[in-house]
Formats: structure tokens, C-alpha cells, sequence
């Protein structure tokens, strides 16, 4: 019996990433940076942040055009490779 495949995702398409690291003041606009240089045209309305309970880490979220997964790798290696992020979901 074959394993069932993963949906395929049809690009481009609207694509939430949620981006977790260490809560310091300019976390946010850190990872907002990085994003647009592969997702250029982020306006406000699509990032949102949430700290945790205990305020040690911060979570932003937003939405992205996607437009191939060589895009998104990208993104995510070097949101990984800063040093700040913790985990890219």
C-alpha cells in the first residue's frame, strides 16, 4: 500500500507563515525585512504578532503571495539562518 501524497499546493496563492523568536522590541520589523525580500508588498493588515504567556518569545504572523517553492524555501532558510527565529511554521 502506497503512503497518501501531501496536497499539492497551486501557486501562486495567498500562504500564511508564522514565524517564532526570542520577544525583543524590533522582532517584528525583523522578520517583516526579511519576508519582503522574497515576498515583496506586505502591507499591514497582513502581519499580526503575539507574545507568549510568559512574554520570553514572540510569534508574528502573516500573509504572503507565494508564488513556487523555491521561494518559500528560501524565505524560511533565511529566516532559520538569522540566528533569531526558533521555528517557521
Amino acid at each position: 500500500m502506497s503512503e497518501p501524497k501531501a496536497p499539492k499546493i497551486e501557486f501562486p496563492c495567498d500562504y500564511v507563515i508564522r514565524v517564532i523568536g526570542d520577544a525583543a522590541p524590533d522582532f517584528t520589523e525583523f522578520v517583516v525585512e526579511v519576508v519582503e525580500q522574497h515576498a515583496p508588498g506586505i502591507q499591514e493588515t497582513d502581519v499580526s504578532q503575539k507574545s507568549s504567556r510568559g512574554g520570553r518569545y514572540t510569534s508574528v504572523q502573516l500573509t504572503i503571495v507565494a508564488t513556487g517553492e523555491a521561494q518559500l524555501k528560501a524565505l524560511f532558510e533565511d529566516l532559520k539562518a538569522s540566528g533569531r527565529v526558533h521555528m517557521v511554521l
